[in-house]
């Protein structure tokens, strides 16, 4: 049986290191911004909610519009498929681990209790246990093909090693020797490799990020969806993780490429956290004017949809006639038509 023992030594690199000491920092400014800006931090709430539900599943192959997804996680509507089915599912874990988080320590039952209700709304037998036949992590390939990239632990093996896991991780915890982002880390990187559910491991694994974040005082993910941060870098996600899964079985394998990937994420987070913050509270800027700066600062076309994202507080009406007048101007370049339209700073 594989033992946990969260020895964080090897993880102490220079690079890693320097990740922790500026998310340190981040964390610092975070608790000063949620005593001055509520109103903002409300409005980043509300839509960080919508981009996590939708990111999430995404990454599983699980979709709805947007005018869905924004209804179910609004719930001002109810699931109309299997699809909707576990996305209102994620939205209401993702309610209980924000408003539950400092009661809810990451043992094995609470485990299994959160995958309940991620199945909540679907009539599924796998709803709040453990696998029940042997699974494995496939890679698919473009011409049909299939690998197999992982072999997780049996089914026979999953309850004992979850138990053992989550034993190990609130004790090295509680111990607080040990920096809790890097615990964090490695847990993941374990849950991962043990793969516990028939289904519904990925969505799990990234709402147990959640809650162990929000145990240890990092709350950004309230405000910036890590699950749409880790849907745009989803090729780098799965090569850290293989990375750090080579030769798990045997004991030997390095949870450095999975860290510093997640450390990679979770700092994102907090930059885009507070230039959001900064952006947003400063009220001599206009509406329009804030648009047009954010193309200012940025090469990569953007879409309405990715504007609205960013400047929460613009209404959609204001959002289409500044794009308009920017386009008129010629400061931007509409690309595309239809769903697919964007808009880049023209630097000709």
């Amino acid at each position: 049986m594989r033992t946990f023992t969260f020895d964080i030594k090897p993880l102490l690199t220079p690079e890693i290191v320097k990740m922790l000491t500026t998310i340190h920092e981040c964390k610092g400014k975070q608790e000063l911004y949620m005593e001055a800006h509520s109103d903002i931090l409300t409005t980043l709430l509300r839509t960080a909610k919508i981009q996590s539900t939708g990111a999430s599943n995404r990454i599983e192959g699980i979709y709805t519009s947007d005018k869905r997804l924004s209804e179910l996680v609004a719930e001002k509507s109810e699931p109309r498929n299997r699809s909707e089915e576990e996305i209102a599912g994620y939205r209401q874990v993702l309610e209980l681990v924000h408003e539950n988080y400092e009661y809810m320590n990451p043992s094995a039952s609470v485990v299994l209790q959160l995958h309940q209700y991620l199945y909540s709304f679907s009539a599924s037998g796998i709803a709040g246990r453990w696998k029940s036949t042997n699974n494995a992590i496939v890679e698919k390939h473009e011409d049909g093909t299939e690998m197999i990239r992982f072999k997780p632990l049996s089914a026979f093996e999953t309850p004992d090693a979850m138990k053992n896991l989550c034993d190990a991780y609130i004790e090295a915890i509680s111990q607080e020797q040990a920096d809790p982002l890097l615990l964090s880390c490695m847990f993941l990187v374990d849950f991962l490799c043990i793969h516990p559910f028939n289904d519904g491991n990925g969505r799990m694994s990234r709402l147990l990020t959640l809650l162990m974040l929000y145990r240890s005082g990092y709350i950004v993910g309230k405000y910036i969806s890590l699950e749409m941060l880790i849907e745009k870098n989803k090729d780098s996600y799965y090569d850290a993780l293989k990375a750090s899964s080579d030769n798990w079985h045997e004991g030997t394998n390095s949870y450095e490429p999975f860290t510093r990937y997640m450390l990679g994420i979770i700092l994102a987070a907090y930059r885009d956290f507070n230039s959001r913050v900064a952006f947003l509270s400063d009220k001599k800027i206009s509406k329009p004017e804030r648009i047009r700066q954010i193309f200012a600062s940025r090469l990569e076309s953007l879409t309405k949809q990715e504007l609205a994202e960013l400047c929460p507080d613009i209404s959609e009406s204001t959002i289409k006639n500044t794009l308009a007048q920017l386009v008129k101007e010629g400061y931007i370049i509409k690309i595309g038509a239809a769903r697919a339209t964007k808009y880049v700073k023209n630097n000709q």
